[in-house]
């Protein structure tokens, strides 16, 4: 396709969707740029909304866990914020047991 094919046919099809737009602009009584507008918009979320990875939810167990956790990691870290020989294994058994693990 030539550049000049692409741009008459991009010419096409902005008339088209103005067609379709100057209707839905009466009825509502919205200004045509408002309702173009708005119809561009709602699909560009669109787009990035089905693009966005899916956020799950925490269980209640993983936060009563990552609260532990915070409390005991400082009693198994040295001073300068390294952990301790052991430190991080220890630390994780701990939060698992405050946090109620391995229930059957």
């Amino acid at each position: 396709m030539t550049p000049e094919e692409k741009l008459l046919l991009a010419a096409r099809l902005r008339a088209m969707a103005d067609s379709l737009l100057v209707p839905v602009a009466t009825v509502t009584g919205l200004p045509p740029a408002a309702v173009q507008g708005f119809v561009e918009g709602t699909t560009t979320g669109a787009v990035a909304a089905a693009k966005a990875p899916k956020k799950r939810k925490a269980s209640a167990y993983s936060r009563k866990y990552k609260a532990a956790f915070k409390r005991v990691a400082p009693k198994y870290k040295l001073k300068n914020g390294k952990w301790k020989a052991n430190g991080f294994k220890r630390a994780v058994k701990e939060a698992h047991r405050i946090a109620g693990g391995k229930k059957r």
